[in-house]
């Protein structure tokens, strides 16, 4: 293999967090589905070295139909039972994995039967799940939400502005506000997917009512949508964008919330930390970001460490 192959592929495990810290949003699907060598290759390989870097437990988000209905499996099974929809890939329970899920903002488009292109300049790539009505996705998501209690949380969900041009924004809108007055009637938390759209999320969410537990996943704004998620008593989570060196606005708005809404993720497969960016991202990649962040706040490792586990079992409860 060449060296280029290898710096492309699966990094080393970085040195071990001295207190366990939950990942708080990850897409094992998409992890698994990463071709990379040498590495890890099954999901209990994947949840074995996070274990062993000190990222024990995760939050599994399923945002398209395929992904609810496996991220709904593989909770049943990890907690013992067999899987909603068959077999899934893991061989010992653990009792490690909660679940989010919902239909992603550029998904809902899609159901919506809108196609247009965006001002990312991509023309849309509707797949045959997204004949199924919008109505209908999100009744899915509901359906599942109320069967599984390993499903603590509804997102990720919000507004994706650079994926949308007028008439898919608007879809965007309204199946945000389904997705918050779902999260509020089954008591659940609600991760926020907000890209270009800071104003008009905050904007909803104010209007409609926030859930009590709401988290704006990989937090992307600067230090005035920080004060508001201070004011709000909204959490930001944090993730590999915050170890990037151009990022200073993301790092300034860490700096001014409160440690205690404060979360960290990996949004793996995407966002790998420095000094591993470019490479695929995992569980096990956390400890990167949260080092970043003991830093940035000039706290004691696992002091933050501690923090962080509270405030993830705060949200999303105990497991």
């Amino acid at each position: 293999m060449s060296r280029k192959n290898r710096d492309r592929g699966w990094a080393d495990a970085s040195e071990a967090l001295p207190s366990p810290v939950p990942d708080n949003h990850t897409h094992l699907e998409s992890v698994l589905g990463v071709q990379a060598e040498p590495g890890p290759r099954t999901l209990d390989d994947h949840l074995e070295l996070a274990a062993s870097v000190g990222v024990p437990r995760m939050v599994q988000v399923g945002c398209d139909l395929e992904s609810v209905a496996w991220t709904d499996a593989v909770l049943r099974a990890d907690a013992g039972g067999p899987g909603a929809d068959g077999p899934v890939p893991m061989t010992t329970r653990r009792g490690v994995l909660l679940g989010a899920i919902a239909i992603h903002p550029n998904e809902a488009v899609l159901h919506a039967g809108v196609r247009e292109t965006a001002p990312d300049g991509l023309d849309p790539d509707p797949q045959p799940w997204h004949d199924t009505s919008l109505a209908d996705a999100l009744a899915t998501v509901e359906r599942v939400a109320r069967a599984n209690p390993r499903v603590r949380a509804i997102g990720e969900t919000g507004l994706d502005y650079f994926r949308a041009g007028e008439r898919g924004r608007a879809v965007q809108r309204e199946a945000f506000r389904a997705h918050i007055a779902l999260a509020k009637e089954l008591g659940l938390a609600l991760q926020i997917h907000d890209r270009d759209a800071h104003d008009d999320v905050v904007e909803l969410l104010r209007r409609d009512g926030a859930p009590e537990r709401t988290v704006f996943h990989c937090f992307s704004g600067g230090p005035a949508l920080a004060e508001v998620c201070a004011q709000e008593g909204w959490f930001a989570s944090f993730a590999g964008p915050v170890t990037f060196g151009a990022n200073d606005e993301l790092r300034a708005a860490l700096r001014v919330l409160p440690v205690e809404q404060v979360m960290v993720e990996t949004d793996a497969p995407y966002l790998t930390p420095h000094p591993m960016r470019g490479r695929p991202n995992a569980p096990y990649q956390l400890p990167l970001t949260v080092r970043r962040i003991a830093t940035e706040l000039n706290q004691d490792l696992r002091t933050l460490c501690e923090t962080l586990t509270r405030t993830t079992e705060r949200v999303y409860g105990s497991w």
